[in-house]
Protein backbone atom coordinates (compact mmCIF):
# COMPACT_ATOMS: atom_id res chain seq x y z
CA UNK A 1 0.00 0.00 0.00
CA UNK A 2 3.04 2.32 0.99
CA UNK A 3 4.11 1.44 -2.78
CA UNK A 4 0.86 2.74 -4.50
CA UNK A 5 0.63 5.56 -2.26
CA UNK A 6 4.28 6.86 -2.82
CA UNK A 7 3.49 6.54 -6.95
CA UNK A 8 0.27 7.59 -6.69
CA UNK A 9 1.37 11.13 -8.50
CA UNK A 10 3.23 9.61 -10.97
CA UNK A 11 0.05 7.41 -11.90
CA UNK A 12 -2.00 10.34 -12.40
CA UNK A 13 -0.03 12.26 -14.70
CA UNK A 14 0.47 9.32 -16.66
CA UNK A 15 -3.88 8.77 -17.06
CA UNK A 16 -3.83 12.89 -16.76
CA UNK A 17 -1.30 12.15 -19.95
CA UNK A 18 -2.68 10.22 -22.14
CA UNK A 19 -6.54 11.73 -21.85
CA UNK A 20 -4.93 14.98 -23.03
CA UNK A 21 -2.87 13.42 -25.62
CA UNK A 22 -6.21 11.31 -27.26
CA UNK A 23 -8.15 15.00 -26.50
CA UNK A 24 -5.86 17.58 -27.15
CA UNK A 25 -8.94 20.19 -28.10
CA UNK A 26 -10.57 19.53 -24.28
CA UNK A 27 -6.66 19.31 -22.48
CA UNK A 28 -6.27 23.12 -24.11
CA UNK A 29 -9.35 24.27 -23.16
CA UNK A 30 -8.33 23.20 -19.22
CA UNK A 31 -5.72 24.77 -19.72
CA UNK A 32 -6.96 28.35 -20.95
CA UNK A 33 -10.10 27.78 -17.96
CA UNK A 34 -7.63 27.06 -15.16
CA UNK A 35 -4.25 27.77 -16.09
CA UNK A 36 -4.03 30.65 -18.24
CA UNK A 37 -3.06 32.73 -14.98
CA UNK A 38 -0.18 30.76 -13.73
CA UNK A 39 1.38 30.28 -17.87
CA UNK A 40 3.21 33.13 -19.23
CA UNK A 41 1.83 35.01 -21.95
CA UNK A 42 -1.40 33.46 -20.58
CA UNK A 43 -2.03 30.70 -23.46
CA UNK A 44 -0.59 27.85 -24.52
CA UNK A 45 -0.29 25.59 -27.82
CA UNK A 46 -2.50 23.01 -27.98
CA UNK A 47 0.10 20.47 -28.41
CA UNK A 48 1.84 21.26 -24.83
CA UNK A 49 -1.61 21.30 -23.38
CA UNK A 50 -2.10 17.67 -22.28
CA UNK A 51 1.47 17.63 -20.49
CA UNK A 52 0.41 21.08 -18.54
CA UNK A 53 -2.67 19.58 -17.66
CA UNK A 54 -0.58 16.54 -16.07
CA UNK A 55 1.74 18.40 -14.01
CA UNK A 56 -0.67 20.30 -12.60
CA UNK A 57 -2.71 17.44 -11.57
CA UNK A 58 0.41 16.06 -10.27
CA UNK A 59 1.53 18.67 -8.09
CA UNK A 60 -2.24 18.74 -6.46
CA UNK A 61 -1.57 15.71 -5.94
CA UNK A 62 1.63 15.61 -4.86
CA UNK A 63 0.10 18.74 -2.18
CA UNK A 64 -2.40 16.23 -1.26
CA UNK A 65 -0.05 13.72 -0.13
CA UNK A 66 2.15 15.72 1.76
CA UNK A 67 -1.03 17.21 3.36
CA UNK A 68 -2.21 13.63 4.26
CA UNK A 69 0.51 12.51 5.74
CA UNK A 70 0.90 15.88 8.14
CA UNK A 71 -2.89 15.92 9.18
CA UNK A 72 -2.98 12.28 9.91
CA UNK A 73 0.64 12.92 11.82
CA UNK A 74 2.41 10.18 9.84
CA UNK A 75 6.11 10.76 9.36
CA UNK A 76 6.86 12.34 6.00
CA UNK A 77 9.80 10.15 4.68
CA UNK A 78 12.71 12.18 3.61
CA UNK A 79 12.68 10.87 -0.07
CA UNK A 80 8.75 12.06 -0.16
CA UNK A 81 10.64 15.72 0.94
CA UNK A 82 12.98 15.14 -2.00
CA UNK A 83 10.47 14.05 -4.84
CA UNK A 84 7.99 17.01 -3.17
CA UNK A 85 10.30 19.96 -3.84
CA UNK A 86 11.75 18.41 -7.05
CA UNK A 87 8.39 17.89 -8.69
CA UNK A 88 7.12 21.43 -6.91
CA UNK A 89 10.14 23.63 -8.57
CA UNK A 90 10.33 21.60 -11.87
CA UNK A 91 6.55 21.24 -12.28
CA UNK A 92 5.87 25.16 -11.47
CA UNK A 93 8.49 25.59 -14.06
CA UNK A 94 6.44 23.23 -17.00
CA UNK A 95 3.81 25.10 -16.55
CA UNK A 96 5.09 28.63 -16.23
CA UNK A 97 7.24 28.89 -19.44
CA UNK A 98 5.02 25.73 -20.93
CA UNK A 99 7.45 23.91 -22.00
CA UNK A 100 7.96 20.26 -21.34
CA UNK A 101 11.51 20.24 -20.80
CA UNK A 102 11.22 20.91 -17.61
CA UNK A 103 9.04 18.42 -16.48
CA UNK A 104 11.53 15.56 -18.41
CA UNK A 105 14.17 16.69 -16.50
CA UNK A 106 12.29 16.05 -13.08
CA UNK A 107 12.56 12.32 -12.91
CA UNK A 108 16.63 12.55 -13.73
CA UNK A 109 17.17 15.47 -10.93
CA UNK A 110 15.45 13.59 -8.45
CA UNK A 111 17.25 10.66 -9.37
CA UNK A 112 20.17 12.18 -8.79
CA UNK A 113 19.31 13.89 -5.65
CA UNK A 114 18.44 10.39 -4.32
CA UNK A 115 22.00 9.26 -5.26
CA UNK A 116 24.21 12.81 -3.76
CA UNK A 117 22.21 11.60 -0.54
CA UNK A 118 23.28 8.27 -0.29
CA UNK A 119 26.88 9.16 -1.20
CA UNK A 120 26.53 11.67 1.08
CA UNK A 121 25.21 9.92 3.70
CA UNK A 122 28.03 6.90 3.18
CA UNK A 123 30.54 8.65 2.37
CA UNK A 124 30.53 12.11 4.10
CA UNK A 125 28.70 10.73 7.04
CA UNK A 126 29.55 7.52 7.50
CA UNK A 127 25.85 6.70 7.60
CA UNK A 128 24.26 3.72 5.36
CA UNK A 129 20.95 4.97 4.92
CA UNK A 130 19.89 0.99 3.04
CA UNK A 131 21.06 -0.01 6.70
CA UNK A 132 19.70 2.52 8.55
CA UNK A 133 15.84 1.73 6.90
CA UNK A 134 16.56 -2.25 6.86
CA UNK A 135 18.81 -3.31 9.72
CA UNK A 136 15.86 -4.20 12.33
CA UNK A 137 14.28 -6.57 9.27
CA UNK A 138 17.34 -8.07 8.04
CA UNK A 139 21.08 -8.76 9.67
CA UNK A 140 23.62 -8.87 7.18
CA UNK A 141 27.38 -8.67 6.91
CA UNK A 142 28.92 -4.42 7.08
CA UNK A 143 30.18 -5.26 3.75
CA UNK A 144 27.14 -6.46 2.25
CA UNK A 145 25.36 -3.36 3.33
CA UNK A 146 28.00 -1.08 1.23
CA UNK A 147 27.60 -3.06 -1.66
CA UNK A 148 23.87 -2.68 -1.38
CA UNK A 149 24.12 1.30 -0.77
CA UNK A 150 26.94 1.55 -3.80
CA UNK A 151 24.33 -0.64 -5.85
CA UNK A 152 21.61 1.38 -5.37
CA UNK A 153 23.46 4.38 -6.24
CA UNK A 154 24.65 3.40 -9.33
CA UNK A 155 20.53 2.53 -10.25
CA UNK A 156 19.83 5.99 -9.32
CA UNK A 157 22.72 7.49 -11.50
CA UNK A 158 21.89 4.97 -14.76
CA UNK A 159 17.98 5.66 -14.44
CA UNK A 160 18.53 9.61 -14.64
CA UNK A 161 21.11 8.61 -17.39
CA UNK A 162 18.27 6.45 -18.96
CA UNK A 163 15.53 9.15 -18.25
CA UNK A 164 17.74 11.64 -20.63
CA UNK A 165 18.43 9.60 -23.23
CA UNK A 166 14.39 8.31 -23.98
CA UNK A 167 13.34 12.20 -23.14
CA UNK A 168 15.44 13.20 -26.17
CA UNK A 169 15.41 10.58 -28.50
CA UNK A 170 11.81 9.75 -28.34
CA UNK A 171 8.20 11.14 -28.19
CA UNK A 172 6.54 12.70 -24.73
CA UNK A 173 4.47 10.02 -25.38
CA UNK A 174 7.23 7.12 -24.87
CA UNK A 175 8.68 9.60 -22.31
CA UNK A 176 5.31 9.11 -20.58
CA UNK A 177 5.52 5.19 -21.22
CA UNK A 178 8.88 4.92 -19.86
CA UNK A 179 8.25 7.12 -16.56
CA UNK A 180 5.60 4.74 -15.41
CA UNK A 181 7.15 1.64 -16.13
CA UNK A 182 10.51 2.88 -14.70
CA UNK A 183 8.50 3.67 -11.11
CA UNK A 184 5.97 0.13 -11.33
CA UNK A 185 8.25 -2.07 -13.20
CA UNK A 186 11.84 -1.82 -13.14
CA UNK A 187 12.43 -0.35 -9.53
CA UNK A 188 10.51 -3.19 -8.31
CA UNK A 189 12.28 -5.64 -10.63
CA UNK A 190 15.69 -3.96 -8.97
CA UNK A 191 13.83 -4.44 -5.20
CA UNK A 192 13.43 -8.12 -5.67
CA UNK A 193 16.90 -8.91 -7.53
CA UNK A 194 18.08 -7.92 -4.71
CA UNK A 195 16.07 -9.40 -2.18
CA UNK A 196 17.03 -12.88 -4.02
CA UNK A 197 21.20 -12.11 -3.92
CA UNK A 198 20.54 -10.76 -0.33
CA UNK A 199 18.86 -14.44 0.30
CA UNK A 200 21.89 -16.16 0.77
CA UNK A 201 23.73 -13.59 3.40
CA UNK A 202 20.35 -13.92 4.95
CA UNK A 203 20.37 -17.70 5.64
CA UNK A 204 24.41 -17.52 6.31
CA UNK A 205 23.43 -15.47 9.42
CA UNK A 206 20.92 -17.23 10.56
CA UNK A 207 23.03 -20.27 10.16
Amino acid sequence: MKFLFDIFPVILFFVTFKWGESHPGAAQAYVTEFLSGLVSGGGSAQEVAPILLATAVTLVASVCQIAYLLLRRKKVDAMLWISFIVIMVFGSATIYFHSEAFIKWKPTVLYWCYAVAFMLAQFGFKKNLIRTAMESQVKLPELIWSRLSLAWICFFLVMGIANLLVAYNFTTSAWANFKLISMIGIMPAFVIIQSLFLTKYMEETES
